[in-house]
């Protein structure tokens, strides 16, 4: 939300050509979940008692979903990506596991496959739900050629029609709808910076990028059909090492935060009036434990968990440069920290493991008592 570097934020790449991940709905052809033939054909066994989860959004929450277009453009498909977990690259943003993964677990189930190699995963796994977030999406269009959160929504629907088509008419009563996780973590406004030059710019676009979310929560309740929704509001982007490093990683860009804490306030305008009981919808907070961990003095337990909350773990050699960076002989241009549990973040704009499952631990029984009321 600022003109510094904001080509990087969120998430990992400033310049995607449309090949790989970034399929339009037209021209994707998604599998069938097969729920019903599968039950059809095991109808003696018990029915499946936990819902699915499907998740919409970004880089926050992809688990592979992004296409492999070289180390340059598609850095999570490279060392040292995936250190943690699964101990190689494998196209999430982080050492590690990442939102979707906590949330998840939070719901007592595995994480949902990656729409990307849906052809690939079992009925077992269909049956958890998908994931259709991708690095570099945007509630509109960022300029990195990926499916916004409108496009991705659109290939749930596909697929579910699909699946429903296979079906026998009896099967009216299926539970596929289950729970939508919706991930925005501020691709709209470094797009909005980098286009017009300025932190202005992008606060000047959240009543636009505000409504449209807005209009994609109504679907996922009122098309799709979602029994709950759970959506992130923004965490303090001024605190993203890309906004730090300038400041030799000693405090926050105030603009930025700023920024972020008005999307919030209006994110949360909306969904009072879009649920005024609070029966589909659930504000998931992570800008108030981002902040705690990063912002808080160094006398408070919860800051000194990271020893160095406000410099990534992975640091290129230059501010131009991403974590993963190799030149000409394959020499790194990064250097990388001795233990990622003592960072917060882990490259530029995305939080390590050890970061998520702090966060994670800050919300893990609302999500579940939300999910199950």
């Amino acid at each position: 939300m600022a003109a510094a570097a904001t080509g990087a934020i969120l998430c990992g790449l400033a310049l995607l050509v449309v090949a790989g991940a970034a399929t339009s709905p037209a021209a994707a052809a998604p599998a069938p979940a097969d729920g019903c033939k599968s039950e059809r054909e095991n109808g003696s066994k018990k029915r499946r008692q936990e819902p699915p989860l499907w998740v919409f959004g970004d880089s926050y929450a992809d688990t592979g979903n992004l296409g492999d277009l070289g180390r340059e453009l598609t850095h999570a498909w490279y060392d040292p990506y995936g250190d943690t977990f699964p101990r190689r690259p494998a196209g999430r943003f982080s050492d590690g596991r990442v939102l979707t993964d906590f949330v998840a677990r939070a719901l007592g189930m595995r994480t949902p496959v990656a729409y990307k190699v849906r052809r690939r995963a079992s009925r077992q796994k269909l049956a958890r739900g998908m994931n259709f977030a991708v690095g570099g999406a945007g509630v509109l269009d960022t300029g990195n050629f990926q499916r916004n959160i409108s496009a991705q929504i659109d290939l749930f629907q596909a697929m579910q029609k699909q699946r429903r088509r296979g079906c026998d008419a009896s099967d009216n009563k299926d539970d596929t709808a289950g729970t939508a996780l919706v991930v925005v973590s501020g691709n709209d406004y470094a797009y909005a910076a980098d286009k017009d030059n300025g932190t202005s710019a992008a606060i000047a676009y959240i009543p636009t990028v505000v409504r449209e979310l807005r209009e994609q929560l109504r679907r996922l309740r009122d098309e799709a059909g979602m029994r709950r929704v759970v959506v992130t509001n923004l965490h303090p982007m001024g605190c993203t090492p890309v906004f730090t490093r300038p400041l030799d990683y000693a405090g926050c860009d105030p603009l930025a935060n700023a920024g972020a804490a008005q999307h919030n306030a209006a994110l949360g305008s909306v969904l009072a009036k879009l649920d005024p009981a609070n029966a589909t919808f659930l504000l998931l907070d992570v800008h108030a434990p981002f902040a705690a961990f990063l912002l808080d003095d160094n006398s408070s337990s919860s800051s000194t968990r990271f020893t160095s909350p406000l410099r990534p773990c992975c640091e290129s050699f230059s501010p131009d440069g991403y974590c993963g960076e190799q030149d000409e002989n394959g020499t790194r241009q990064y250097t990388l920290c001795d233990d990622p549990r003592r960072h917060f973040f882990w490259d530029d704009v995305h939080p390590t493991q050890a970061a998520w499952a702090a966060v994670a631990a800050t919300f893990r029984a609302t999500v579940k008592s939300f999910i199950s009321t």
